[in-house]
């Protein structure tokens, strides 16, 4: 995995994470279903300061938290929680309260970030010290790899005639970035049923246009035509 060098290198302390069983790829879009208290406060407070959170991906363990009859003694007694190390910042875009003690938001992905330093708050809440990934340059599409962003495109198109509603809900949305090589390759791996460790190892790539490379060859090996 390789990340920002030393003089790249932004760090955020203490920064509030959100572990799912799914991954927020930059330039993304994500709906959450907020009802554990553990991140009610949090959401409010970060959506008060116009603040980011960070979404990480679990590896063990659950969204929600649950205990664990199994836990061993001296423990808080629920079941562990392990995350992946690399995560994407999410910016809070909307906000609705339909009723109390839930929220519904949609966020968008941001940059790339390695948590260095990790601690579960008292009340179940995860903070983490961690360094941002430089911004990712725009790296135009080559020509060998311009089917890559047709097929996409034909997918898209094909969504839109058959079921339009179906779009809202959807990570892939407008202003639609074709001539980026890393928007392409990360809209891909928020579609393809690859494993999550893979989709987590092309994101943390800095080269854009090789994780695009690596999307092509996953196409071709999951017999998707392009």
């Amino acid at each position: 995995m390789t990340g920002p060098s030393a003089a790249e290198a932004l760090t955020l302390s203490q920064l509030p994470l959100f572990p799912l069983q799914t991954i927020l790829f930059p330039g993304g879009w994500l709906p959450l279903r907020i009802f554990e208290v553990r991140y009610l406060d949090m959401i409010k407070r970060c959506h008060q300061a116009g603040a980011p959170f960070g979404v990480v991906c679990l590896s063990e363990g659950s969204e929600v938290r649950r205990l664990d009859p199994a836990a061993p003694p001296g423990g808080d007694g629920f079941a562990r929680e392990v995350f992946h190390p690399v995560g994407t910042l999410a910016r809070i875009d909307s906000l609705e309260r339909p009723q109390p003690g839930l929220m519904m938001v949609r966020c968008q992905g941001l940059q790339r970030f390695e948590v260095t330093a990790r601690r579960q708050l008292p009340h179940g809440l995860w903070v983490g010290d961690v360094r941002l990934f430089a911004a990712e340059p725009t790296v135009p599409v080559i020509e060998p790899l311009l089917p890559v962003r047709q097929a996409l495109q034909r997918l898209l198109e094909s969504l839109q005639e058959r079921d339009p509603d179906s779009l809202a809900s959807l990570p892939l949305q407008p202003p639609y970035q074709w001539d980026d090589s890393g928007w392409v390759a990360n809209r891909w791996l928020e579609l393809l049923p690859v494993p999550n460790d893979i989709k987590l190892r092309l994101m943390a790539l800095d080269n854009p246009l090789v994780r695009l490379e690596l999307v092509a060859d996953l196409l071709e090996k999951l017999n998707l035509k392009i």
